[in-house]
């Protein structure tokens, strides 16, 4: 997969197209990314002990990884390839041509 944690990347589409975030998890084999603040739900908690408060939540939803793309250096949207530089493989930009 060509995102990973920490990256920088941009919805592309459905109901939080245009936002961005960074990416807090990574699931390979759904391909899908968790990003933060982008595609909150609402989520109930079941009350555990008397310090545990139950109630309802907002977390992230996953998100599949096509409906998000890199985040350049320049702010924009790219697509992501990959090299081998000195033995040993990278990704880069294809927006820039730069290494990421």
């Amino acid at each position: 997969m060509y995102i990973k944690k920490n990256d920088m990347v941009k919805v592309l589409s459905g109901r939080e197209k245009g936002k961005t975030g960074k990416v807090i998890a990574v699931n390979t084999k759904d391909e899908t990314v968790i990003v933060s603040d982008v595609n909150m739900v609402s989520k109930a908690i079941k009350r555990r002990s008397e310090q545990d408060k139950g109630g309802i939540t907002k977390v992230e939803a996953p998100l599949h990884v096509s409906k998000v793309a890199l985040v350049a250096k320049d702010g924009k949207p790219t697509r992501v390839g990959f090299k081998v530089e000195n033995g040993k493989k990278v990704r880069y930009s294809k927006r820039t041509n730069e290494v990421l």
